[in-house]
């Protein structure tokens, strides 16, 4: 696997922006900027070994400082959802940045999708790979702690991309760290998502008020639009008069995964039988937000149900419903999560 890199632009501050490239043997690419840890392209065959990208995003730099739709990017201090946009942390109240009506959503108005990385090449046992660093300061966005992160980006031999989150508080804080691609298996640009076919291994997931924020209650997926312990057809059901799907305007929900945390374990299948190509996700995480596009008109790049994203994460609104898993890291002690997606055909 080789990494090059290139000069991509320049902010309106004048800070130099690079676009990195991972190739492996197979001409499979990705392509990484560091402005916000944006996942830009990554261009994969289908059965007929026509390479096409996947990922939805802009064709420039310019278009990705108003990314409203977060396209490719990292999402942090916390992904998804804080109600109100505040949250208790060892009997103190913390107030954050509010960017979703009263709420915040991930990260606050100026969240980790919308700063410049560090970037450097490291040497793992895998080969090469690329590894973005940002020191968040204490406060920012209203969180506490100076949080130093990492996120490292390895494209494996085997076509999957990798992505492992490190990041470490001085004082205790929450994180919840994501990636927020749009995947489009037929490529980028080559309409909706809603003929795809999608499994999630879960039988549950978090209930959503009118605002799309957990109420703390779970839900089993028998019997509901929501069932994807097999491969359904993503367009199948999505317009049911359920009152999960009309309080999402479609699938925005997170999901209760069985895995283990232990290391990144299969939890969904994506697959696009027109051509063949097939995504295998794989996480650490307890969640995953399922979110079909459903406001995408807003980016003013692509139409509603373009893209489909697989945001492995801590449930939202965690810090409010305590039986919740736990996004609260502890002063000196590592957070570290991978998520992988593998592609493939069939």
């Amino acid at each position: 696997m080789s990494i090059s890199s290139r000069v991509y632009g320049k902010t309106k501050a004048g800070v130099s922006v690079d676009i990195f490239t991972l190739k492996n043997k197979n001409g499979v690419e990705v392509e990484i900027t560091n402005l916000g840890g944006i996942v830009v392209a990554i261009k994969v065959p289908d059965r007929q070994g026509i390479f096409k990208n996947v990922v939805l995003g802009y064709d420039n730099l310019e278009d990705y400082f108003n990314n409203t739709a977060c396209f490719g990017a990292i999402i942090g201090r916390f992904s998804n959802r804080i109600e109100d946009a505040k949250f208790l942390l060892n009997g103190i109240e913390y107030e954050v940045g509010r960017n979703n009506g009263k709420h915040q959503l991930h990260g606050g108005l100026i969240g980790f999708n919308k700063v410049v990385w560090q970037p450097k090449i490291i040497t793992l046992d895998k080969g090469e790979a690329l590894q973005l660093d940002y020191i968040s300061k204490d406060g920012e966005e209203g969180f506490p702690g100076e949080l130093k992160v990492s996120v490292i980006y390895t494209l494996t031999e085997d076509n999957a991309l990798e992505i492992e989150y490190l990041a470490l508080s001085d004082k205790d804080t929450v994180v919840n760290l994501t990636n927020h691609s749009y995947f489009n298996l037929s490529g980028e640009g080559n309409g909706d998502i809603l003929s795809h076919e999608l499994m999630i291994d879960a039988e549950s997931f978090t209930l959503i008020n009118e605002e799309c924020i957990p109420n703390g209650k779970f839900m089993s997926v028998t019997g509901t639009p929501l069932d994807f312990t097999s491969l359904k057809v993503v367009g199948a059901r999505i317009d049911e008069p359920h009152e999960q799907l009309i309080n999402g305007d479609g699938y925005d929900h997170n999901f209760v995964l069985k895995v283990s945390g232990k290391v990144p374990e299969k939890f969904s299948e994506l697959y696009e039988p027109k051509g063949g190509r097939l995504m295998e996700t794989y996480t650490t995480m307890p969640g995953v937000q399922l979110y079909t596009g459903n406001f995408l008109k807003a980016s003013r790049a692509y139409s509603d149900r373009s893209g489909i994203c697989l945001e492995t994460q801590y449930f939202p609104n965690s810090m409010k419903h305590t039986h919740f898993p736990s996004p609260i890291l502890r002063a000196g002690e590592q957070y570290k999560h991978i998520t992988i997606y593998k592609f493939s055909v069939k």
